[in-house]
């Protein structure tokens, strides 16, 4: 019986790219197809595309020139190892952080208390003086989001929505979120946290739901758009 594939869509697309790299004779300084004759020749999305080049870029062998396309740097390895140990897609990790703190969220709308809700407008208002700042509100935006968590009463929620979170932080992820965010994308941020905000002080469960599988949604579109 065939074993099922346990790779991640992105770490296969890098290996075809690479196969595709080596049989085609592109050689140093060579610009792969565009990206959108290159998605279709593989038959994968866009975002799973443009995972694997990240990858692949990370990696040393091509380099991603925004406005301009893909150049290879250099022949990639033949071994894969390299791109396996760069984390989880950073969009089926998205993906998988709106699914859980969709239904979290409306566990925390059933049972919040006026104390849960001042510290999360505390971490809101904190995560506001960052981006006013012009700096970084990650510290903020974790903090935000495990509050929610912990307002759902359930510590195993608290600590699955506290490690998709940290998985941001893979070297995949990193690459992503380091093109993607600036400081107009933290203002955006902000508003769909303070969306979320005030569902979760009207009680409004489907509303909060709403808001928080849209803000994941939106932070999805902004590192794969970017990236």
């Amino acid at each position: 019986m065939k074993q099922p594939e346990t790779r991640r869509l992105y770490q296969q697309t890098a290996d075809r790219i690479r196969e595709l790299i080596q049989a085609g004779g592109f050689a140093q300084g060579t610009r792969l197809p565009p990206e959108r004759d290159l998605a279709q020749q593989l038959g994968v999305s866009r975002p799973s595309l443009r995972e694997a080049l990240i990858a692949l870029e990370i990696a040393g062998s091509v380099e991603i020139r925004q406005g301009s396309g893909v150049y290879v740097l250099r022949a990639p390895e033949r071994s894969s190892a390299g791109i396996a140990a760069m984390g989880e897609s950073p969009s089926e990790l998205m993906q998988a952080r709106a699914v859980l703190e969709g239904s979290v969220i409306v566990l925390a709308a059933a049972q919040i208390t006026p104390q849960g809700l001042a510290q999360l407008r505390e971490t809101l208002d904190a995560m506001r003086a960052q981006v006013k700042a012009g700096r970084s509100a990650l510290d903020h935006d974790r903090a935000f989001h495990l509050c929610i968590a912990e307002m759902s009463g359930n510590s195993v929620l608290v600590r699955m929505v506290a490690e998709l979170f940290d998985e941001r932080h893979s070297p995949i992820s990193s690459r992503l979120s380091g093109r993607a965010e600036t400081g107009q994308t933290w203002v955006t941020a902000l508003g769909e946290h303070e969306a979320i905000y005030r569902a979760l002080e009207e009680r409004d469960p489907l509303a909060a739901q709403s808001a928080i599988r849209s803000h994941l949604m939106a932070s999805e579109a902004r590192w794969i758009e970017v990236g």
